[in-house]
């Protein structure tokens, strides 16, 4: 991803443009608009879950055990919903990225038309995710203050490497989770046709991210490659720990402080979480960017 001074950057060539070429022609054969796939008039059922019950973060813990059925299922409900309202704010900082990378390059190269059509893909995901959230009740559930200026700097100074694999790695941790909770017959069913709908459509994200990274890679020297590592891994903490807000045990009528206190040491929760992520620590493991520093925020959010 090209730094806030334009360079002009030449690619491989047919290979690149094969590959955007095939995202293109899969995004034009299967893509879904979420204002009409969506059960949006259907009232909410309070019977059904937000999310798989075995991923909320105090699955497994005293205090679930202690839980009425009504309220575990009000508290997953609010866990989506604050899970769609991080999505919000990474997916913001996604589509600047993509800009930024593709601003002032050929429009007609079909890579670039694909960065477009990624970022349409994330515009509409993000109209989903919000509306979904006040369906399920919620407030607009916002990251620490913070995570959102992190997140403004990082949005600033990513570029490349840095840029796209930090894309793969909030991708790639809610890919997983989605991928249960849309099969899973306990979550609401409007909840089941976004998750089903974002993992459709970010499968090539998640491609187009990964073949970008190596690129970008092929020409980055040890110390830029070291640096970016780092990067990436404090992005990925930061993503990962601002998924659910605090607030969620009150809004879904908890005891917020011991809510908090039994989630942080929940090994379940912990387990599920790098479960999910093994495929993408191969990768990165792969290509070079799971170094030692980097290691260490990975080990703190649980991802390995």
């Amino acid at each position: 991803m090209a730094s806030s001074t334009f360079q002009p950057e030449t690619r491989s060539g047919s290979r690149d443009d094969n590959a955007a070429r095939r995202l293109l022609d899969s995004s034009a054969q299967l893509s879904y608009d979420p204002l009409t796939e969506v059960d949006w008039d259907t009232p909410l059922d309070t019977d059904f879950h937000g999310t798989s019950p075995e991923w909320s973060t105090l699955y497994g813990t005293p205090y679930w055990n202690e839980l009425t059925d009504a309220q575990r299922k009000a508290l997953t409900r609010q866990e989506a919903a604050s899970v769609a309202s991080t999505g919000i704010w990474f997916e913001m900082i996604l589509q600047q990225m993509v800009l930024r990378d593709i601003y002032a390059k050929d429009p007609t190269d079909d890579t670039v038309q694909w960065a477009l059509t990624e970022i349409a893909d994330e515009c509409r995901h993000s109209i989903m995710f919000a509306r979904g959230a006040k369906k399920l009740r919620a407030p607009a559930y916002r990251p620490h203050r913070v995570a959102v200026e992190l997140g403004r700097f990082f949005k600033t100074v990513a570029f490349g490497e840095a840029a796209y694999a930090a894309i793969l790695v909030a991708e790639e941790v809610l890919d997983v989770m989605q991928r249960d909770w849309m099969r899973d017959e306990r979550v609401v069913p409007f909840v089941r046709t976004i998750n089903n709908i974002h993992v459709v459509e970010e499968s090539r994200h998640m491609q187009f991210a990964r073949d970008e990274t190596r690129r970008h890679l092929a020409r980055a020297g040890r110390l830029r490659r070291r640096v970016h590592a780092v990067l990436i891994a404090v992005a990925a903490y930061v993503i990962v720990t601002s998924m659910v807000n605090r607030k969620v045990y009150a809004n879904a009528g908890l005891d917020e402080e011991r809510a908090l206190r039994e989630a942080r040491t929940n090994e379940h929760h912990k387990s599920m979480m790098r479960a999910s992520c093994s495929g993408l620590m191969e990768f990165l493991a792969s290509v070079g960017l799971l170094t030692r520093p980097a290691l260490f925020f990975y080990q703190r959010a649980h991802l390995i």
